[in-house]
């Protein structure tokens, strides 16, 4: 692994600084503009969408002009083109992870009112979460056994996810949920907004929070596959997490704005495949044939060109025609 033209010891101000500032748009997000538990409408969802979307570009002019500077021009195009593509990847992959909030939400039986506090909470967990998974791929990527190993791991993957049918989701079948149950007590309804309520003098947990504790599982299954993803490409621990941060406060306002067509995009799943078996194969083979680094832009070119085909195949041919064609067959 090439020398890291942001190292820790060097950067650790701007972790720090990046991760408080994050907190304090949560903050806001959720005292001032969502004080109040309400269904988030489409358009506040198409401006929410628009506004981390403007954030996240934002970050990555910055990033560009202070690579450009103590860089050079290459350089600094180069960290910036990364940036966006392990945006980009990581919002798309974060799609599939939809279809499961959906059912999650459906199975708690949790009112839409309820469903930004949710995945709010959601993301405090998945930022630690996030950054240790960090920590620990870039560790491993030092040595170039690891980084064929994540390399093929996404190919199977990928594989795995073009072939096998999609499973059905079980949330009381959950480590977590399990877990809850057995140590505490859980209403049989929901308590408004709370996540926990004494009666009798007991402390009882609420359907919110195995709600809570079933989205932060499926998160954390899902970082195992998206994080070896945007380490395929760039190697940057200081990108990988900010683009994984960007796109993570950009799937809340996403959710909104696509959960109730979800399921139109039925060849996502299949775009999705094949994203992963391609940043596997950049991982493990590409890179070294390229001299050490594929280049960035033909990858956002394929991604790119790999998710806005999956969904305008999705929408020319819908799953219920599909599935009447193949009836008749």
């Amino acid at each position: 692994m090439p020398a890291s033209l942001f190292p820790l010891n060097e950067f650790w101000w701007f972790y720090v600084a990046f991760t408080a500032l994050v907190l304090v748009l949560l903050a806001a997000d959720l005292g001032l503009f969502h004080r109040r538990a309400h269904a988030v409408g489409f358009r506040e969802a198409v401006i929410w969408t628009c506004v981390w979307a403007a954030l996240a570009l934002f970050f990555c002019l910055g990033l560009y002009q202070y690579g450009s500077s103590r860089f050079g021009g290459v350089q600094g195009k180069q960290v910036a083109l990364e940036f966006l593509t392990g945006y980009i990847v990581e919002e798309s992959l974060s799609l599939d992870n939809m279809f499961v909030f959906v059912l999650v939400f459906q199975h708690f039986g949790i009112p839409a009112r309820h469903h930004h506090r949710v995945l709010f909470y959601g993301i405090l967990g998945a930022l630690l979460f996030r950054g240790i998974f960090i920590a620990l791929g870039s560790a491993l990527l030092q040595y170039a056994w690891a980084v064929i190993v994540f390399g093929v791991f996404l190919i199977l993957t990928g594989i795995r996810m073009m072939l096998a049918p999609a499973r059905e989701m079980q949330p009381e079948e959950s480590l977590l949920v399990r877990l809850l149950r057995k140590f505490m007590p859980v209403t049989p309804g929901l308590q408004e907004s709370r996540f926990f309520v004494r009666i009798g003098g007991t402390l009882h947990a609420t359907p919110l929070l195995l709600t809570l504790a079933v989205v932060e599982a499926s998160d954390i299954l899902f970082a195992i596959d998206s994080v070896p993803a945007i380490f395929a490409i760039t190697q940057e621990p200081l990108i990988v997490y900010t683009s994984n941060i960007f796109a993570i406060l950009g799937l809340r306002s996403m959710y909104f704005l696509l959960a109730g067509a979800v399921e139109r995009f039925h060849l996502l799943r299949h775009g999705l495949a094949l994203i992963l078996i391609f940043v596997g194969l950049k991982m493990s083979w590409l890179n070294q044939y390229w001299e050490g680094h594929f280049p960035i832009g033909i990858s956002l070119a394929v991604i790119g060109g790999i998710i806005g085909a999956s969904i305008g195949l999705s929408l020319a041919f819908p799953k219920k025609a599909l599935q009447r064609v193949g009836s008749r067959d």
